[in-house]
């Protein structure tokens, strides 16, 4: 309020004196239309405001000045002498409560009684009292022309890229410290003027928020519902310039949630909703945009209704529901387009969201529509600052160059780093980062830049408030505070950029919008919101996460994340059954294949490797779904099985395996230490122990070795009629013969598997 009443102060300030003359002059003519209509404007704005600042002197004072004006535009009243001198006598008494007012002294209403009365024509002539005009406080501030604002604005973005070349070509010079250090000082004195400078357009959203609550009010009333509003974010600063353009486009949206989302008391207890519709509006900045979010708890978008309004508009209805999800929502912005059967004072025209989208986009923004039907809408307005300053982190992808802005980046890792692993889950990619998760985004892949792709590159985590994800971009080039302005709106509507600017290369550069390009790749982030007070946000925090995919039966199953090490494609071939069971081939090694269904190469798309910290199976699937957060409860299955239970995600049932059991089933037996002994194969035929033996030693859980490598000992040995070549404990020696009879040495007979593996067995203990 203290801002809305310097505000007021300022401009009448700035009226009063034109304002004078312009009665004055208006005696002279009285038949100056355009004058008279001046002199009225300004009383009845001081009228308005005074009502909703509360100032019941000046309104009583402006509304006495407006009836008498109002009599004289009819014609009713002429402006003679004793009257143009009630008016200049009204108007001066005005300045000095405004100006007591910006003091803070007390001024006592002495004479105002007569100067209504001199208005009204019931007394005899006033004088004005223009030299009685309190001495004005000494004012701190200053109203500026915005083409002024403008050319200071560019003024300072000139000094700091003039700022960034000049400390570009001294880092690659052998400076003097000195000059080194006066340029740090004229660093921070340009920093501290550019915040000073770009603060000069800035206002803060609550000049926009202030009268919502009396609106909001007023249009439940009229519609006979009741809504509660509640109001975030008023501290957060914009441009005035985009305050007023964003003034309509937020009433217009904020009356449809009324009028259009928003329930009747009646139907909202019928559903089991509360009787008060809950309206909130908020602003928070993001990077280089102010995001202000609309959110209602009505009944959302309506996609079916509006298919049926359009088609009797003559628009296709097949191609209507061929459209997505997020298509659908978007229809609320097609021209002419209205849900409401008849026309009232608030909806019904046809005149809606197409006109607040154009709005939007006009100044570099967009509009943003999430609906969940029965729960509310949700509208998302994204504007840029008009502009801005910022520090930001120049990259390149595919030759060209993009800015980031600094504040969204977590940190920036090259993809040759230990520390990072990159996984393909289906056609995407996922980020494992020092055991953190996130999914990938490749820069170049995602604005459609024509390059070859490199086999190393720079990995970005980029965190835009609901959620981090990795971008991957070419390489880091550089750290600048860039000036930032919107870009043709054809670029802004894009949803992909944030604004241009023109670093000190000379060569023009794109803001890349982190949170729109994620959007743009379908990334989705799960947003704990709290909606009702009894929301439990530690069982949300606390929630696991679950792989949802499709099944080779077609079934939608799910399981622990935890246990899913990572999600492959599989070749023709890599899958078939053998010794009783279905085996994979992956990595040069055979690992055991678990299937809700029998599994082959036409019908598995995909397999899941699945890992419990020791051993490792596979799980055969037709194609990965999504990551979602398991529910805390689970129905379980009547008897132990691949499936442990039923859960609901999203309000349908999908069937949990139970890894447990996966593993017990098809993990093979392996009492294998950490360290499996080696066996080395020396002496005799080595050619035929390592056809036939070495695979039946390696499925026992032993390491096999034709010959050992520098500083490498052998536990065990295998010879084959013949004595080791190497010196050995004999108690860890094991020897085969070729003939079935004769073992009075001790030898075993080389096809007697389970003489040999419990000879095996013995000599890895010791001999005991």
């Amino acid at each position: 309020m203290d801002d809305l009443l310097q505000e007021f102060i300022a401009e009448t300030r700035e009226t009063l004196e034109t304002l004078s003359g312009e009665i004055v002059a208006w005696e002279a003519s009285p038949d100056d239309r355009a004058r008279l209509d001046a002199i009225f404007r300004f009383v009845h704005t001081v009228k308005g405001s005074c009502g909703f600042l509360d100032l019941p002197r000046l309104a009583r004072l402006s509304h006495a000045a407006e009836d008498v004006l109002a009599d004289v535009r009819m014609g009713e009243r002429v402006p003679d002498r004793a009257l143009v001198n009630a008016v200049l006598a009204v108007v001066d008494r005005i300045g000095e409560i405004v100006e007591a007012i910006d003091a803070g002294a007390p001024l006592d209403d002495t004479g105002e009684d007569l100067l209504i009365a001199a208005l009204a024509g019931g007394t005899a002539e006033v004088a004005p009292t223009s030299t009685a005009v309190a001495q004005r406080a000494p004012s701190r501030s200053v109203r500026l022309n915005v083409d002024l604002l403008d050319r200071m604005m560019s003024g300072m973005s000139d000094m700091v890229l003039a700022r960034n070349e000049l400390s570009r070509r001294l880092r690659s010079a052998d400076v003097d410290p000195q000059i080194e250090a006066a340029l740090e000082r004229m660093s921070a004195t340009v920093a501290d003027l550019r915040d000073t400078v770009t603060r000069t357009r800035m206002q803060k959203i609550d000049a926009l928020f202030s009268a919502l609550p009396r609106m909001v009010r007023d249009t439940a009333a009229g519609l006979g519902k009741s809504v509660t509003l509640h109001v975030e974010g008023a501290d957060v600063e914009l441009d005035r310039e985009m305050i007023e353009v964003l003034r309509d486009p937020l009433v217009h949206i904020i009356r449809n949630s009324i009028d259009h989302g928003i329930e009747h008391p009646a139907e909202r207890r019928a559903v089991g909703k509360r009787e008060n519709g809950r309206l909130t509006v908020s602003a928070r900045q993001s990077g280089n945009q102010i995001i202000v979010e609309i959110a209602d708890d009505g009944r959302g978008i309506d996609g079916e209704r509006l298919i049926r309004k359009l088609v009797a508009n003559g628009r296709d209805e097949r191609e209507l529901r061929a459209l997505g999800e997020r298509a659908r929502l978007e229809l609320v912005f097609e021209p002419g387009l209205s849900t409401k059967d008849e026309v009232t004072e608030i909806s019904g025209r046809g005149v809606g969201m197409d006109v607040v989208r154009a709005a939007i986009e006009q100044i570099g923004g967009r509009v943003e529509l999430q609906s969940t039907p029965g729960q509310g809408l949700r509208i998302l307005i994204h504007v840029p600052l008009t502009l801005s300053i910022i520090p930001t982190i120049v990259v390149s992808a595919g030759g060209q160059r993009f800015a980031i802005p600094r504040q969204a980046i977590e940190e920036i890792v090259s993809e040759r780093s230990e520390t990072i692993r990159i996984d393909r889950i289906g056609s995407a990619r996922v980020v494992t980062l020092r055991d953190r998760r996130m999914p990938m985004v490749a820069l170049v892949e995602q604005l459609g830049i024509d390059a070859p792709t490199r086999d190393t590159a720079m990995v970005a985590v980029v965190n835009i408030g609901e959620g981090s994800y990795a971008l991957r971009v070419d390489d880091v080039l550089d750290n600048e505070e860039l000036v930032i302005k919107p870009a043709a709106p054809a670029i802004m509507a894009t949803g992909l950029y944030a604004g241009q600017t023109l670093p000190d290369s000379g060569c023009p550069m794109l803001l890349l919008d982190c949170a729109g390009l994620a959007r743009d790749a379908g990334l989705q982030f799960e947003r704990i919101r709290e909606i009702e007070e009894d929301t439990d946000e530690a069982a949300v925090a606390d929630a696991a996460l679950a792989l949802i995919f499709r099944d080779l039966d077609g079934q939608r199953r799910a399981v622990p994340l935890d246990v899913v090490d990572r999600i492959e494609k599989v070749g023709s071939g890599a899958i078939q059954r053998s010794a009783g069971r279905l085996r994979l081939t992956i990595d040069g090694r055979i690992v055991p294949l678990a299937a809700i269904a029998d599994a082959d190469s036409t019908r598995t798309g995909s397999i899941l490797r699945l890992r419990d910290g020791l051993s490792e199976i596979a799980y055969a699937i037709q194609e990965p779904a999504d990551i979602v957060a398991l529910p805390s409860e689970m129905t379980c299955a009547d008897a132990p099985g691949p499936i442990a239970g039923v859960v609901l995600i999203d309000g349908e049932q999908v069937e949990m395996l139970d890894p447990l059991w996966l593993f017990a089933e098809h993990c093979e037996e392996d009492a294998r230490p950490e360290t499996p002994p080696l066996c080395l194969l020396a002496g005799g035929d080595t050619g035929w122990m390592g056809t036939f033996i070495q695979p039946l030693l390696e499925s026992a859980g032993y390491r096999v070795a034709h010959s050992l490598k520098p500083g490498e000992t052998a536990q065990l040995v295998l010879t084959l009629d013949a004595e080791p070549d190497i010196q050995s404990d004999p108690a860890r020696i094991v020897r085969l013969r070729s003939r079935k009879r004769g073992g009075d040495d001790g030898s075993i007979y080389r096809y007697d598997r389970e003489a040999l593996l419990g000879a095996l067995a013995r000599a890895s203990n010791g001999g005991g």
